[in-house]
């Protein structure tokens, strides 16, 4: 399994030569199987760039899983340019987490008049796949949902290769309980020992004063359940617009 960030910026995209090293693109991962296969999670504007690549690569066959419907995380999947190319099969995931299925959001993104082209005229093949079961094999890895503990619901995933995890826990608030979220120590356990943990860590702990409930974490308290997990590797995700390189 092999990942790449294409965006780890929260909220919404910032640019400028403030930003070089850790990017201000939002919400996008590209995990690369052990047969090659593209699993796509989530389509911030970091989508955008990870299109151009996988064009240049001639990959036209992905499967794309979101984590909640938050504008970050979708505003990019227009500007997704395998959409427009006849070649491009894409087969979408989303757990039951909103109001609205997985279909009806990604439809969204695309609608007159917030944009000129509709869903129904691209030129790709998308298939929704429906929500998500507990536990489910996609393109060989083993994926394993958990709601997340964020405004308006959410899943993190878990993905599993070879016997070696990443866990993707972002928009995450370990300090406070939302409806339909889980708990610390499920959380703990369901990070115990992976590879790799990448964790929300938006907030400094003076600033989460006046942010608590808002679905994002101290990056101490981030800090603190990897450790208490034992994972091999720890990222911090989420970065706050206002954090400089």
């Amino acid at each position: 399994m092999k990942i790449r960030f294409w965006g780890a910026r929260g909220s919404l995209p910032v640019s400028g030569e403030k930003y070089i090293r850790y990017g201000g693109n939002t919400t996008c991962v590209d995990i690369r199987t052990a047969g090659g296969k593209v699993i796509i999670v989530d389509a911030g504007t970091g989508i955008r760039e990870l299109g151009n690549q996988l064009l240049e690569e001639g990959i036209y066959e992905y499967s794309m899983l979101f984590t909640h419907a938050h504008w970050d995380h979708i505003m990019g999947f227009p500007f997704f340019l395998p959409l427009y190319s006849r070649k491009t099969k894409i087969e979408v995931f989303g757990c039951s987490s909103t109001q609205k299925t997985v279909s009806e959001i990604i439809k969204g993104t695309m609608t007159t008049p917030n944009f000129p082209i509709n869903l129904e005229d691209i030129n790709a093949t998308i298939h929704f796949g429906g929500v998500c079961p507990r536990n489910f094999l996609l393109d060989g890895i083993l994926v394993e949902p958990i709601p997340l503990n964020h405004p308006n619901g959410g899943h993190a995933y878990k993905f599993t290769e070879s016997e070696k995890s990443f866990v993707f826990l972002t928009d995450n608030e370990l300090g406070h309980k939302h409806p339909g979220g889980a708990s610390r120590e499920e959380y703990l356990e369901f990070s115990r020992g992976a590879e790799l943990l990448v964790h929300d860590a938006e907030y400094r702990p003076e600033e989460y004063k006046k942010t608590k409930g808002w679905g994002h974490t101290v990056f101490t308290e981030a800090l603190s359940l990897a450790m208490e997990a034992r994972v091999k590797r720890f990222g911090l995700f989420h970065h706050n617009v206002e954090r400089t390189d």
